[in-house]
């Protein structure tokens, strides 16, 4: 049960993630999210893209703890730092 909590939380933290890259590409830019994203390639600013939908992750972080759920927690954080290895190697 534990690994189940732990991929959940990794599952919650990755969907945050595009969730608000999301936001960010379709609220502060021209562009619509598949055409906004490989535009951000195109600049090399991919990498600050997903940085900044990852904030949604925090929220996500918090919530998990406040309701004592702390292998979900360490899921997020997980999933955190695969999008960080990620967008180093994009």
């Amino acid at each position: 049960m534990n690994k189940i909590d732990l991929l959940t939380g990794f599952v919650i933290g990755i969907l945050a993630s595009i969730l608000g890259s999301y936001l960010f590409i379709t609220f502060f830019t021209e562009f619509d999210f598949i055409k906004g994203i490989y535009a951000m390639k195109s600049e090399d600013k991919l990498g600050k893209i997903i940085t900044l939908g990852s904030i949604l992750d925090l929220v996500a972080f918090g919530i998990l703890l406040k309701l004592n759920k702390e292998l979900m927690a360490r899921g997020v954080v997980l999933a955190v730092i695969i999008m960080t290895l990620i967008s180093i190697f994009i």
